[in-house]
């Protein structure tokens, strides 16, 4: 439940620091953009990997690059579901999909597996 809560709290500030530096996505309040988050989770969990089945050809052709085209559609499609969160066009949820990914990607960087913050220490020997 821990690493869950870990997840969504990193989620939230991808989505928040998009809506802060992207002029055409926003969040109408701080509750919004929790529903957003875990939206976000549920839509990533189920569609997307139905997506990247289908599109799998258009993937491969631009080395993974597709990937990136998958997740805007993510952020648009929880856009239309959830009322206060706006993405204003493509270009919008191209660069908050780039956001998202990165604070994600830095995030969970520094969450194990069970949501703990993990500290690596290197010795010399």
């Amino acid at each position: 439940m821990a690493g869950l809560l870990v997840r969504l709290a990193i989620s939230s500030v991808g989505l928040w620091v998009a809506s802060a530096l992207v002029p055409g996505i926003s969040v109408a309040n701080t509750a919004t953009l929790l529903w957003a988050a875990l939206l976000l989770g549920i839509v990533n969990a189920i569609v997307r990997p139905i997506a990247v089945l289908l599109t799998l050809p258009i993937t491969l052709l631009s080395l993974g690059l597709f990937l990136w085209v998958i997740n805007a559609a993510m952020i648009g499609l929880v856009a239309q579901l959830l009322d206060g969160f706006n993405v204003a066009g493509f270009g919008s949820a191209l660069l908050g999909a780039m956001i998202v990914s990165l604070t994600g990607w830095i995030g969970n960087a520094y969450v194990g597996e069970r949501g703990h913050l993990e500290v690596v220490v290197m010795q010399r020997d």
